[in-house]
């Protein structure tokens, strides 16, 4: 076998490997902000606790917004919703000065996470909107 047949046998046996870490999960977008960012969900985090959910959800930015460490084009942010009340904590988020959630400028855990109001047309509404149950809602 010549080098450059073991060296395109190893390009396609490397391609056919599963990948692994954030880039093996397909995302899916649940809805769009008010400014018409698509909104995606990382369908692995998901998990359900009684009236809360779970989950890591993924946002790309039409525009860059300004920020002092490198405009932001990209975010991503595990929370929690209580789906009886209305409400989410945001335990962590990174923002990324790309599209594709590699280049990372801006990392922030919560110290003291708390629930806080769903505010309408925002990320975490859409996440509500599309990860808690219909039966579980406040009446409004």
């Amino acid at each position: 076998m010549s080098i450059l047949s073991f060296r395109t046998l190893l390009a396609i046996v490397m391609i056919m490997l599963p990948r692994t870490g954030v880039q093996a999960q397909a995302l899916r977008e649940i809805g769009r902000t008010a400014a018409r960012n698509p909104v995606l969900v990382e369908p692995r985090s998901v998990r359900r606790e009684q009236s809360q959910v779970h989950a890591t959800v993924r946002v790309r930015f039409a525009k860059a917004v300004r920020a002092p460490g490198g405009d932001w084009w990209s975010s991503r942010t595990r929370l929690t919703l209580d789906c009886t009340s209305r409400r989410v904590k945001v335990l962590e988020n990174w923002y990324y000065g790309d599209t594709t959630w590699r280049r990372i400028t801006s990392h922030h855990v919560s110290g003291l996470p708390a629930f806080g109001t769903v505010m309408g047309g925002s990320m975490t509404s859409v996440a509500y909107d599309a990860l808690c149950p219909v039966s579980t809602s406040p009446t409004k």
